[in-house]
């Protein structure tokens, strides 16, 4: 990890085409390093949740290239570099497991960290999701409990549960969030261990019933909406 935090460390107070060009060595190496704990993730993973198999590296990674044509800030290069593993890849709006890494004093997400879930939603998803909170609530909070380590974002949420559903339900906290993550710190000494990957799917598996029951929520909506 060495690399890799170096990389975005340097990136983070130097985010222009010439240091970048300068140091782009540096750059492959932590580039790298996300890939070769990309297909640890992948592999380890597949072992306990099956939809996600048959990923490649670049279905679970991004570019370090900001799109700054419709941005007011024109830094050219993201200070984070990240791993999400989904069933059919990063663009396929499903819910799954996302291992994040960031300059110290970067702004992006503000620490190191496991999340797992589904971030921003389209509407017909967010719907149905909200739907089975309303039929099976429990069944959310119980995947939630599950996942002990983690702790539920609900930085993006509405003031009151949205129209259409009930006023109040015991599930108003879950109906009125506008993203599904759950969110867990890299713990100290944890960034450099030798032993990063390995905990990080032993954390990832207490998530799997809580992915399970957001992709089945959207991807009802979507076989119903087609069929």
């Amino acid at each position: 990890m060495k690399d890799v935090m170096t990389f975005l460390n340097g990136v983070l107070v130097n985010n222009n085409r010439p240091w970048f060009q300068e140091n782009k060595d540096l750059y492959n190496k932590a580039q790298n390093r996300i890939y070769e704990m990309a297909e640890q993730l992948i592999s380890g993973i597949s072992k306990f949740d099956s939809s996600i198999r048959n990923l490649s590296v670049s279905d679970c990674t991004y570019r370090i290239y900001r799109d700054i044509r419709f941005s007011p800030d024109k830094r050219p290069y993201k200070t984070h570099m990240g791993i999400y593993v989904c069933p059919q890849g990063k663009k396929s709006g499903l819910a799954g497991y996302y291992l994040h890494f960031e300059g110290e004093e970067a702004e992006y997400i503000g620490c190191n960290g496991l999340f797992t879930g589904l971030w921003n939603p389209d509407k017909d998803s967010l719907k149905s999701i909200r739907e089975d909170i309303c039929y099976d609530g429990e069944a959310f909070f119980k995947a939630i409990e599950q996942a002990h380590n983690f702790t539920l974002d609900t930085s993006c949420s509405l003031a009151k549960n949205p129209k259409d559903f009930p006023k109040d339900t015991p599930y108003n906290e879950l109906l009125r969030l506008k993203q599904y993550n759950l969110v867990q710190k890299l713990p100290e000494g944890m960034l450099y261990s030798d032993h990063l990957i390995e905990w990080a799917l032993e954390e990832f598996k207490t998530s799997l019933e809580f992915n399970n029951l957001l992709n089945k929520a959207v991807l009802f909506v979507r076989e119903n909406k087609f069929s």
